[in-house]
C-alpha cells in the first residue's frame, strides 16, 4: 500500500515451512482436501481445548488448595509437596496445550495425553501405593468426577484422534519470550491463589506483600507472609520455587534450541516468477509485489501459477491474485489451502482483483468483502484541463515556479552510486523506522532484477526533495510503489510528481498508471450523498474517526483529485468467525500493530560486544600474522630418514 509520505518494507514473522523432518505426517491425515478439512467437526477441537483448560484449572486447584480436598499424606509431607507440585505444573501445561488442541495441533493432543495419564496416575495409583507403605497414615482423598472426565478426555482425544493433524509452527525467540511473561504472569496468579486459599496466615498481609513473598519464594528467598504452620510454610515454599524453576527450564529451552530455517523465494522460485511475470504480469497490477523478500510461494502441481504468502499470527495471508495462467489458478488456491489445513492456519487474501475473489470463493468455499478501490490513471486520456483538475493544476504550476525540477527514468539508467545515494537521502525523511505497507510494496528500491522499474526524483537547485518509484505492470503499466519526500519541502510537491511522471510516461512505453490504494472508498463516497440511508453515514463517520490514526480519508481524496478509474479490490477468508484475527494479521502485516521484538544481535551492538568481538578477531589476526614461522629442515632432513647428498 502507498501512503503519502512513506512506503514500506515490514519484515515480521517469517513464512511458512516446508513439511519435513518430524514434522511430517501419515499420508492418511495428509489425505483430506483442504476444504474439507476446515469443515470437518469443528466441534471436536473446541470441546477439546475447552476440557483440557478446564481439567488444568482443576488441577491447579488441587495443588494449592490442599486442606479443601483432603490432598494430605500424614508422616509423608516431602512426598506430599512433590505431589502437589506436580498437580500444579500438569495443570499449568494443561492451560498451555488448551490453544494448540483448538486448533488441531498433533503435538498438543501428544502432549495432552501424556499429561492427562500422567494426572490419572498421580490421583489414583499413587495414593494407593503410598497407603500400603503407610498403613497409618489416611489413604488420599477419591476424586471421582475429575478422575472419570480426565478418563473420558483420553478416550476422545484417542477416538477423534484423525482430527489432530497440524504441524508444528516456526520457532523464534519472540515465542520463546512471550512464553516466558506467560508462565511468569501464571506463576503469580497461582502463587496469590494458594495464599487466599490458605487460612494459616499469621496476619492479613497486604497485596504488595503477598506479590512480594511470591516472587521471592520463586527464586528460593523467603518473603513477608509467614504461615503459621510449618508443613503449609514448605508447602508454599515447596509449589512456588518448584514453580519458578520449571518457568527458567521452559523458557531456556525455548530460547536456546535452534530456530528452524525459513524457507524464503529460492533463486530457482525467483526465476521461474519472473517468467511469469513477463508472461502474464499485465494481469494484475500487484503482480510484481510477490517478489518481495520476506514472502514464501507455493505453487500449483503443473507449475504454471503461484501464490506469495507470509504467515502472521496464524493466519496464511496471500496478497493480489496468483500469478500465472488464470486456468491454473485453482491448482495454486488448492495447494495453498491444502498447507494452511497442514499446519491450521486461517487462509485469507489481501487485495485480490474481482476474479480472484470469484476464483477464491468457488474454489475454497471463502467468503470476499470490498475492501477497497485502487486508482487507475490511463496516460492517454490524462490532461490537467478543465474545473475538476483545477487543484492539481494550481499545486503543479505553484511548485514548478519555485524552482523544481523532475526526472523520470528507468532504474537501468541510473548508475549503482547515484542509486545509493539516492536510498541514502530518502531513508532521512522517514519519520519513523517502522515503514508500512506490504501487500502494495516491494520493500526496496533498486534491487537485483528490478531494472524495468521506475524512478522519479525531484530537485530543488541541485538537491533532491522527493522520490517516486514505481514497479513494472506487465509491458506497458506502472504500479505505484514508494512515495517519499523531504517534509520541509514545498506543499503539493507529490502532486507535482505524480504530474511528471504521467507525462514522462509516453516516453518509457506506459499506458496506465495504478495510484494508490483508497480503503473504503465507496463508504466515504456514498455516505456523503444526499438521500445517504443512516447506516451508511454512520460507517462514514467512523471511518472518519478511524481516519485520525489511520489515512483512509487523505488517501481517498489525493487519488479522487486525480480523476483515475476505481477498480475494486477484495479482501477473502473463510467467515465470519475468523475475520478479527485476519483483520488483526492484516495490520500487522501493514505495520499498523507492531509487536515488540527482542533481537540479540541488536541488544549486543548496544552493549559494545560486537566491537568487541572485532577487537578479539582483529588482534588474534596481527598475531597470527606477526609470529614468525619455524626454521625449515633443510632438503635432505625432511622426514623420518635422512637422504643421501
Amino acid at each position: 500500500m502507498t501512503y503519502l509520505s512513506e512506503m514500506t518494507d515490514q519484515s515480521g514473522p517469517g513464512p511458512a515451512e516446508p513439511i519435513t523432518g518430524d514434522d511430517e505426517q501419515s499420508p492418511e491425515l495428509l489425505s483430506v482436501r483442504a476444504a474439507d478439512r476446515r469443515q470437518q467437526r469443528r466441534w471436536v477441537p473446541l470441546v477439546a481445548g475447552l476440557m483440557s483448560f478446564l481439567i488444568g484449572i482443576d488441577f491447579i486447584f488441587e495443588g494449592i488448595a490442599p486442606g479443601l480436598t483432603q490432598h494430605r499424606l500424614k508422616g509423608l509431607d516431602y512426598i506430599g509437596s512433590i505431589t502437589r507440585t506436580a498437580d500444579v505444573i500438569i495443570g499449568l501445561l494443561l492451560l498451555m496445550v488448551s490453544h494448540g488442541l483448538r486448533r488441531r495441533k498433533r503435538r498438543a493432543w501428544e502432549a495432552a495425553l501424556a499429561l492427562l495419564v500422567g494426572g490419572l496416575v498421580t490421583h489414583t495409583a499413587l495414593g494407593y501405593i503410598l497407603y500400603s507403605i503407610d498403613p497409618d497414615g489416611p489413604r488420599r482423598a477419591a476424586r471421582p468426577v475429575p478422575a472419570i472426565v480426565s478418563a473420558l478426555l483420553i478416550v476422545a482425544l484417542i477416538w477423534f484422534r484423525r482430527e489432530f493433524y497440524a504441524i508444528g509452527e516456526r520457532r523464534s525467540r519472540l515465542r520463546a519470550l512471550w512464553v516466558l511473561c506467560y508462565l511468569i504472569v501464571a506463576d503469580v496468579l497461582i502463587g496469590l491463589a494458594y495464599l487466599s486459599v490458605s487460612r494459616g496466615l499469621r496476619q492479613d498481609y497486604s497485596p504488595w506483600q503477598r506479590v512480594q513473598s511470591v516472587v521471592m519464594s520463586s527464586v528460593g528467598f523467603s518473603g513477608p507472609v509467614e504461615f503459621n504452620s510449618a508443613s503449609r510454610t514448605d508447602h508454599f515454599a515447596f509449589v512456588t520455587f518448584g514453580l519458578g524453576l520449571f518457568t527458567l527450564v521452559v523458557a531456556a529451552f525455548m530460547f536456546l534450541r535452534p530456530a528452524r530455517r525459513t524457507c524464503r523465494i529460492g533463486p530457482a522460485d525467483l526465476a521461474r516468477m519472473r517468467d511469469l511475470l513477463d508472461r502474464h504480469g499485465e494481469q494484475d497490477s500487484l503482480g510484481y509485489f510477490i517478489l518481495r523478500q520476506d514472502k514464501n510461494v507455493i505453487w500449483s502441481p503443473s507449475g504454471k501459477a503461484c501464490i506469495g504468502y507470509r504467515v502472521i499470527s496464524g493466519v496464511m495471508l496471500a496478497s493480489g491474485d496468483p500469478i500465472g495462467d488464470p486456468e491454473a489458478w485453482p491448482g495454486a488456491i488448492q495447494a495453498f489451502l491444502e498447507e494452511a489445513a497442514i499446519h491450521a492456519w486461517v487462509p485469507a487474501v489481501m487485495g485480490c482483483s474481482e476474479l480472484g475473489a470469484e476464483v477464491w470463493c468457488r474454489e475454497g468455499q471463502l467468503t470476499a468483502l470490498e475492501l477497497g478501490d485502487e486508482a487507475i490513471v490511463s496516460v492517454a486520456d490524462f490532461t490537467l484541463q478543465g474545473r475538476s483538475m483545477r487543484n492539481v493544476r494550481q499545486m503543479h504550476n505553484r511548485v514548478a515556479k519555485q524552482g523544481y525540477v523532475a526526472e523520470v527514468r528507468r532504474i537501468e539508467d541510473v548508475t549503482p552510486q547515484e542509486l545509493g545515494r539516492l536510498n541514502r537521502v530518502a531513508d532521512t525523511w522517514r519519520g519513523s523506522p517502522i515503514e508500512r505497507g506490504w501487500s502494495m510494496a516491494l520493500g526496496r528500491v533498486g534491487g537485483p532484477g528490478d531494472e524495468r522499474c521506475v524512478i522519479a526524483t525531484a530537485s530543488q537547485d541541485g538537491a533532491l526533495r522527493a522520490l517516486l518509484h514505481f514497479v513494472p505492470w506487465g509491458e506497458d503499466g506502472l504500479s505505484l510503489d514508494l512515495m517519499r519526500r523531504d517534509r520541509s519541502a514545498a506543499p503539493g510537491l507529490n502532486d507535482f510528481m505524480i504530474v511528471e511522471a504521467i507525462k514522462h510516461s509516453a516516453d518509457l512505453g506506459v499506458k496506465q498508471i495504478s495510484l494508490n490504494f483508497a480503503m473504503f472508498r465507496a463508504a466515504l463516497e456514498r455516505g456523503e450523498r444526499i438521500g445517504a440511508g443512516p447506516v451508511l453515514k454512520a460507517w462514514r463517520r467512523i471511518l472518519l474517526f478511524m481516519s485520525r490514526w489511520f489515512q483512509i480519508e487523505s488517501l481517498y481524496k489525493f487519488n479522487a483529485k486525480f480523476n483515475p478509474s476505481w477498480v475494486p479490490r477484495f479482501v477473502v477468508f473463510p467467515g465470519t468467525m475468523d475475520a478479527p484475527r485476519v483483520g488483526l494479521a492484516a495490520l500487522e502485516a501493514e505495520a499498523f500493530v507492531v509487536w515488540p521484538s527482542f533481537e540479540i544481535r541488536r541488544i549486543a551492538r548496544r552493549m559494545g560486544l560486537g566491537r568487541l568481538r572485532r577487537r578479539m578477531l582483529a588482534s588474534s589476526q596481527r598475531q597470527r600474522t606477526i609470529r614468525p614461522e619455524p626454521p625449515r629442515p633443510p632438503e635432505n632432513m625432511r622426514g623420518d630418514k635422512t637422504l643421501s647428498p
